[in-house]
This record gives C-alpha cells, sequence and structure tokens, in this order.
C-alpha cells in the first residue's frame, strides 16, 4: 500500500508540478501587463504627456507583445525554453524601470512599447503551453491549458491591489519598482520548469513514469507554419481571437478611466481589475474542464457571445461601484477563458510539436486586436468624452467572433 502511494504521489509531482510552476512564471509576467492600466493616470498626471498619447504607447505595446509571441515561440521550439524565459524577465524587469524616466512619448513607447511587451511574451501563454504540451499526456492538456491560464488571472487578481495600494501610500514609481524586481523572480520556476529536457508522459498500464518523445513528425517549422496558414480553420481561430484582444486590452487600458469618468475613485478600479483577475482563475479552468467534454469551437463561440451580451446589460445599467463589480465578475469568466479553447483546437489541428509557434503567430492576431482596442479608447476620450463607440464596436466584434468559431472543423486529437 505504501509502495503504491509513492508511486501515485510520483505520478502527480511529474503531472502537475510543472503546471505550477507554469502557473507562477505567468502569474508574474501577465501581472506585469493586466496591471498596467493602473499606471495610465498616474503618467499623464505627472508628465506631459496627455491621454491619446499615453494610450498609443500602450497599444504599441499590445501589437509589439503580440509580435514578439510567434519570435519568441520559434526560439523556444529550436533552442529550448529556458533562454527565451531567462532574457524575456530580464528585459521586462528593465522595460519596467525604465518607464519610471519615461516623461514624453517616445521614451514611454521604447519602455512599454518595446521592451516590456518583448520581456512579457516570452513568459507568455505560447511558450509555457508549448512546454507543457510536451510533459503531460495528451488527455490532461485541456485541463492542463486552463490551469495554467488561470495563472496569469491569478496575478492580475494578487497585484492589482498591492500595485495601487503602492501608488497611493508612495507613487506610481514604486510601484514600477516593484514590478521590475517580481519579473525577475520568474527565473526560478523558469529554471526548474525546462529542467527536464524530454517529454513525459504516464504509461497507465503499469504505472511508471517514463520519456518519449511526443512528436514523431519531421515537418519542418516553416513547412508547418506553410500548412496552417492555409488551413481555413486556422485562419477563423485567428479572427475570433482578434476580437478577444482587442476586448481585454481595450478594458485593462481604459476601465479605470472609464470608472473614473463615471466619478468614481481609483479603489474602485484596483478592485474591478481584481475581481477580473478572480474570476477567470474559475473561467479559465472551467474552459479547460469543458473543453474533455465538449467540442471547443462551441466553448469559444458561447464565451464571445456571452460578452457581447455582458457589455449590452452593463450599458443599460447605472454606473454605481457594485454595477462596475457585478461587470467584473461576469466578465472575469470569459475574461482569457478563450485561451485553454484555442490553444486545444491547434493542438489538435497540428499537434504539439510547434505549438509554441503556431499558437504564438495566433497571439499575434490577438494583439492587432490589443492594439486597436487600446488606441480607440484613448481617441473616444479625447474627442468623445466618453468611451460609448468603442463598446458598441466591441460589441460588434464579440458577436462577429461568436459567429466565426462555429465553422471551424475541430478535428479529434
Amino acid at each position: 500500500m505504501n509502495n503504491k502511494h509513492r508511486v501515485n504521489f510520483s505520478q502527480l509531482k511529474v503531472i502537475w508540478l510543472p503546471v505550477v510552476l507554469a502557473c507562477l512564471i505567468l502569474m508574474i509576467g501577465m501581472g506585469n501587463r493586466l496591471t498596467i492600466g493602473l499606471f495610465v493616470h498616474p503618467i499623464v498626471d505627472h508628465t506631459a504627456m496627455n491621454i491619446v498619447e499615453v494610450s498609443m504607447a500602450l497599444a504599441i505595446g499590445q501589437l509589439m507583445w503580440g509580435v514578439f509571441q510567434p519570435i519568441m515561440g520559434a526560439w523556444a521550439d529550436k533552442k529550448g525554453a529556458f533562454p527565451a524565459l531567462l532574457t524575456g524577465a530580464i528585459i521586462l524587469s528593465i522595460g519596467q524601470i525604465c518607464t519610471i524616466f519615461s516623461t514624453s512619448f517616445i521614451p514611454l513607447t521604447i519602455s512599454q512599447g518595446l521592451l516590456s511587451p518583448a520581456g512579457a511574451a516570452a513568459g507568455s501563454f505560447s511558450i509555457l503551453i508549448g512546454v507543457i504540451a510536451t510533459k503531460l499526456p495528451q488527455n490532461k492538456h485541456s485541463v492542463a491549458n486552463g490551469v495554467i491560464n488561470a495563472g496569469g488571472s491569478l496575478g492580475q487578481f494578487a497585484l492589482a491591489p498591492i500595485v495601487q495600494s503602492i501608488i497611493n501610500a508612495i507613487n506610481f514609481k514604486v510601484g514600477l519598482v516593484f514590478l521590475s524586481a517580481l519579473s525577475l523572480v520568474s527565473i526560478i520556476p523558469s529554471w526548474f520548469l525546462c529542467k527536464a529536457k524530454s517529454a513525459i508522459i504516464v504509461n497507465h498500464s503499469n504505472s511508471q513514469v517514463i520519456n518519449k518523445s511526443v512528436d514523431t513528425h519531421t515537418i519542418s517549422l516553416k513547412n508547418q507554419v506553410s500548412v496552417a496558414l492555409r488551413d481555413r480553420s486556422y485562419i477563423l481561430l485567428h479572427l475570433g481571437f482578434f476580437t478577444c484582444g482587442f476586448h481585454v486590452a481595450f478594458l485593462i487600458t481604459h476601465l479605470p478611466g472609464e470608472i473614473g469618468l463615471c466619478g468614481h475613485n481609483a479603489s474602485v478600479s484596483a478592485t474591478s481589475i481584481s475581481l477580473i483577475g478572480l474570476c477567470n482563475i474559475f473561467g479559465s479552468i472551467g474552459a479547460g474542464i469543458l473543453g474533455k467534454k465538449y467540442k471547443m469551437k462551441y466553448i469559444l463561440a458561447t464565451l464571445y457571445a456571452l460578452r457581447a451580451l455582458m457589455i449590452t446589460v452593463y450599458l443599460l445599467s447605472p454606473k454605481t461601484p457594485l454595477t462596475f463589480y457585478i461587470f467584473s465578475i461576469c466578465i472575469g469568466f470569459t475574461w482569457l477563458a478563450t485561451v485553454p479553447p484555442t490553444a486545444g483546437i491547434v493542438a489538435k489541428l497540428f499537434g504539439v510539436k510547434y505549438l509554441a509557434t503556431l499558437f504564438g503567430l495566433i497571439f499575434f492576431t490577438h494583439q492587432i486586436g490589443g492594439f486597436l482596442g487600446a488606441w480607440f479608447g484613448g481617441l473616444a476620450i479625447k474627442y468623445s468624452g466618453n468611451l460609448l463607440w468603442v463598446w458598441y464596436l466591441d460589441i460588434a466584434l464579440a458577436i462577429f467572433a461568436a459567429l466565426v468559431n462555429l465553422p471551424i472543423k475541430e478535428e479529434k486529437g
């Protein structure tokens, strides 16, 4: 009995320890990215920049985060994940420090539009999901993807109130120093995650852990990308994920501003962003679990349709703090819950060998939407004094995304 328990514990450690480590890495990287909206108005207040300039710098950061996803993913696929993760942590840390000294548009664009997104891209979904895909049996991919994605939301939930407290108690520069130091901490779990060089799966017939190559295909990375770009279902995934990027970047950049326009203080903003992160933990894990039972394209279509409904209800509601909290809770369940089914479909269609690159390309499209979401929000505030027309556009895009996911031909893995 004791030997059986030791074997079971060993199996659980081999399967779930990498997932926990990936969660920690994503928690730090996404915590850095998803709390950046809290710095928008402090930067505007303490520099000569206006809201459009700051929004544009952050919008460029959204786009470059997407540009670097497939680049870092290809690097990890070819040379191993740890060099990419190590370099990313250092660059992200430098980017946050440089933001302190960014008093005009060009320095801010370099720090938050180039350095920080490049660093965060190295520790983002594409590489981490790609690493985990080579370490787990395929029947655990969907749940693992959901748990990893929840790590990013945990970072948002935990860091938003901490960062806001630092900004309120001291100043926004100390908040950036805190995020910079935290970025370097991610090097530790990155090293442990990448320590095992071969794929690890569980042989259930004899309850032993063995090493085995996950993907025996000899297709080159270049040829695999070419095949994917000619696949209709892969292109439809891009179109749907574009909407996800627009939605997430718009909200994370401008929800604090929306709350301020409604006459509420910064604590309401921090709480709202934190609630989104908290609820997405459950949404991401739930999407991963559902991905084992239902077609992932239907999960995606449902998530996008729910976003359109939630935003519509929000626009029709009184703008009290309670409304923002309820909206944040509801939208949080769909926030980045789209990541596990999207990555799952890519793995089903093309395998896991080049998953980091193929999902990274989809994330680039996601961040094209993110660029427009962050930028349009700044334009709306400057020229309209509110965000109403961007909310309407977000609804239309969510409906579009729900519809384009339905024709995807989801192959069984």
